[in-house]
């Protein structure tokens, strides 16, 4: 195993399916089967998601309203897909606890960072809800916070291709795929990996981030085994 801690990066998008909106419940069962193939392996595993498919605080500013609350918005969207997330994980016998960077007592613990290592330790899934807790920061952001503040050895950022490409392959067939990737050929080829205070977050701190297909089903298990799937930024 290469990999014993781990933060995991949902978009929210993901848990659509083929849906416009919303949470296709058997994406959902998908990926906690797949959390559970590397559970059972003895990783320990942080997860952020995202809220995209149910609100997003920059389109909230397209639309005339305040970025600040829109933002706020937002952070209560990645809570509602986290205790989803939250529910399907345990239906398939993982024990997990959810965090909030806002406080929400009645349905998740606060976000202090001893208890989340605790959890782990504990072999516990930590879902790492709300975000980073403040306006103007995105989740990918979140990810690059909590996997630096949790000591993990790499992010794993779950899309729905298959790693980093020259350009976007869903609109442009010849582009190439890097298998792996320097964080300074990616600032200046101009590459889209995260948004570029997350980026910064893991370059200052040495944490690689790996990039691959969440929905090709035996991907997720294959990298925390070391198999070379994805693009890795290092």
């Amino acid at each position: 195993m290469k990999y014993k801690r781990v933060l995991l990066k949902l978009s929210g998008e993901s848990l659509m399916g083929d849906n416009q909106f919303g949470i296709d419940n058997t994406k959902l069962k998908e990926y906690a089967l797949q959390i559970r193939s590397i559970t059972e392996l003895g990783v320990e595993l942080g997860i952020v998601i995202g809220g995209g498919n149910i609100f997003r605080g920059v389109q909230a500013e397209e639309g005339g309203m305040d970025r600040t609350h829109g933002d706020y918005m937002g952070m209560l969207a990645t809570m509602i897909n986290a205790m989803a997330l939250q529910s399907a994980l345990e239906s398939t016998g993982i024990d997990s606890r959810l965090l909030s960077a806002i406080e929400m007592k009645e349905i998740a613990e606060p976000y202090v960072r001893r208890r989340a290592v605790r959890h782990l330790e504990k072999g516990r899934v930590v879902i790492f809800g709300a975000g980073t807790g403040n306006p103007y920061f995105t989740t990918d952001s979140a990810a690059s916070l909590r996997a630096i503040e949790i000591n993990a050895d790499v992010i794993l950022k779950g899309t729905r291709v298959d790693g980093i490409y020259t350009q976007d392959p869903e609109k442009d067939p010849k582009a190439e795929k890097y298998d792996t990737v320097s964080f300074d050929d990616v600032y200046s080829n101009g590459l889209n990996v995260m948004d570029m205070t997350a980026f910064t977050l893991c370059k200052e701190n040495d944490l690689p981030i790996i990039v691959f297909n969440i929905n090709n089903k035996d991907d997720l298990k294959r990298i925390i085994l070391g198999e070379s799937i994805g693009t890795l930024v290092e």
